[in-house]
């Protein structure tokens, strides 16, 4: 099969993780027999220091030209108290729109040989294993009217939260499609009692759950989810939610993992003639300035991103089973970065990666 990939290394550790993802899709595809074709472009901070854009024109049409895309993180410190219009996290939230991805797919699993990583007990996150479906193009993070107005004590910040049936039944059907593959329960997250966005969201959630009478439905507030995500993880199995909500939520669920750099994502849009999806993939930590360029970095984030990525747009289900198999031979065996060691030598970002594909 040809490959036909775009990566966007982007800011900080972006750089490190993403060389050790795509040396584990040279791996795949010399294993497996496929022709890989790699281009690679601009985005977020680097995009901004040399054209000036956080999302260059070239980059946007090698997006559009490629059969999926690689992302490693975007922002740098130097921009915090830049517009918003102008920071490197615009490029971020141009790209999902240009490519029409509105679901994040934010797997969260807890691996035995990580269960001691986790702030949580043992016997409250062992078994988790859960998949977090977040709207990605709606809501507070694109809706308009947005900004900042008046002088002194009149001056006031505004954003809104918008959200149309076709993006919700959109949403609602790829968590229940997901969860056919799974263990048939999806958990729809809002804001009903206070919002009235999330009225609607959760009346159209119920609508189309009728078109999947195998999978089980349920309802939580978002503040009542928060909870549940820690006291009692292995409840879920598909959990859907707004961007913002989403946003929040899957970070939090990094504790279940051990830490931030296990979680993967990918981001689909509508499938192609093929069957496949389109998809951007990316780890779901940040840039980390702090560590940048130290080898520090845990690369199994964006090693699981490129599993995603030949499961979803490529079709590849056993080459995605065995990078995911690999991740967790290198977790068992304890050759990981710092974050998940605590105690004793830790691994280099270029290790863990090496390790994986040694493992395939």
């Amino acid at each position: 099969m040809n490959l036909n990939v775009l990566v966007l290394p982007g800011d900080g550790i972006g750089t490190e993780v993403t060389r050790e993802a795509v040396r584990v899709l040279r791996r795949v595809a010399e294993k497996f027999h496929h022709q890989l074709s790699i281009a690679e472009g601009l985005l977020g901070g680097v995009a901004i220091h040399k054209t000036g854009q956080p999302l260059p024109d070239e980059t946007a049409r090698l997006a559009l030209e490629a059969d999926a895309t690689l992302m490693g993180a975007v922002g740098l410190p130097e921009f915090d108290n830049w517009p918003p219009e102008k920071r490197p996290e615009k490029g971020l939230l141009a790209i999902r729109k240009l490519l029409g991805v509105y679901a994040n797919l934010r797997p969260v699993r807890a691996y035995r040989a990580l269960l001691d990583s986790s702030p949580l007990k043992n016997e409250l996150v062992e078994g988790a294993d859960l998949i977090i479906v977040r709207e990605l193009t709606g809501g507070l993070y694109y809706g308009t009217p947005r900004g900042i107005e008046g002088q002194g004590a009149d001056e006031r910040g505004f954003n809104t939260m918008v959200y149309t049936r076709p993006e919700i039944e959109r949403i609602a059907r790829m968590a229940f499609t997901l969860a056919r593959g799974r263990r048939r329960r999806v958990t729809s997250v809002d804001k009903s009692n206070v919002l009235e966005v999330s009225q609607l969201w959760r009346r159209v959630v119920s609508e189309v759950a009728a078109e999947f009478p195998d999978v089980t439905l349920d309802h939580l507030l978002v503040d009542n989810c928060a909870m549940q995500l820690i006291l009692n993880p292995r409840r879920f199995d598909v959990v859907v939610m707004e961007n913002m909500f989403g946003d929040i939520l899957s970070d939090e669920a990094s504790v279940l993992a051990g830490s931030i750099g296990m979680l993967p994502s990918a981001s689909l849009g509508d499938k192609r003639p093929s069957g496949a999806w389109t998809g951007l993939y990316e780890p779901v930590h940040g840039s980390a300035p702090d560590i940048a360029g130290q080898d520090r970095a845990n690369p199994l984030a964006a090693i699981g991103s490129v599993a995603a990525m030949l499961e979803y747009s490529f079709g590849l289900a056993e080459e995605a089973a065995a990078v995911n198999r690999a991740i967790e031979t290198v977790l068992n065996s304890g050759h990981v970065t710092a974050d998940l060691r605590p105690a004793g030598k830790p691994a280099t970002t270029t290790e863990v990666g090496k390790a994986v594909c040694e493992a395939i």
